[in-house]
């Protein structure tokens, strides 16, 4: 065999490695958020299951090449301590949360709505601002040798439905949810980060105010897959 034909093989061989390589390239997709995340059910109390929340939605709708990662909390907030519930600090969990999953190619940020609380008295500007310090704790986070930091998609919570039951909990929070697209917008471009205003495909549910029902994860998790392939194309 001549010098020159082993050489081909080699280049050839080459060549179908590196595309192999490609084909075989896992995008990791960590969805950070809270009870919407988790995939609370308002019309049974329960949770719905993987394939009907959103990031199930997410998953099979981007198909093989992509592994999304769920990290839905019930009650967690942006930044805030909550004095009653304990634990709900979005900031405090995100640090280890991100080192647990690295690498990671894409966050995806959906946190708000429990800062609405009364309790925590924030205005919607604090609200996009304490989400403006998860996408700043992302792109300053410390990555294995070789691999980048993540990117960022946040998403602008929908505003809030009729509330019934937590109309007291969240005492002036529907007139604070619907000015989140202009400051969550507003903590984007500071950031530099990917946005999507979830309120352009979905609602919160009139059965409690606050929470998706079927139908809205269905949607949220088909427009956010479009989302995700046009970053990480």
């Amino acid at each position: 065999m001549t010098n020159s034909r082993l050489t081909n093989i080699t280049l050839l061989l080459f060549n179908t490695l590196t595309k192999l390589k490609g084909w075989l390239h896992m995008f990791e997709v960590l969805c950070y958020g809270d009870s919407n995340t988790w995939g609370f059910d308002p019309a049974r109390g329960e949770r719905f299951s993987g394939e009907q929340r959103w990031p199930g939605v997410l998953q099979k709708t981007l198909g093989a090449g992509y592994h999304v990662i769920e990290e839905g909390l019930g009650g967690r907030t942006t930044v805030w301590e909550d004095p009653i519930e304990g634990h709900k600090n979005g900031r405090e969990y995100l640090i280890p949360c991100l080192a647990t999953h690295s690498p990671l190619d894409l966050v995806i940020i959906m946190l708000g709505t429990n800062d609405l609380k009364y309790r925590f008295s924030a205005t919607a500007q604090d609200i996009a601002a304490g989400a403006g310090i998860l996408v700043d704790t992302v792109n300053k986070s410390v990555t294995p040798k070789d691999s980048k930091t993540p990117k960022v998609l946040l998403l602008v919570p929908p505003p809030l439905g009729k509330l019934s039951e937590l109309e007291e909990m969240f005492e002036g929070g529907r007139e604070k949810s619907r000015r989140f697209s202009k400051h969550f917008k507003a903590v984007a471009d500071m950031y530099g980060c990917e946005l999507f205003d979830t309120s352009a495909v979905i609602r919160s549910s009139d059965i409690d105010g606050i929470h998706l029902e079927k139908e809205a994860h269905q949607q949220l998790g088909k427009a956010v897959a479009g989302e995700v392939k046009r970053i990480l194309k």
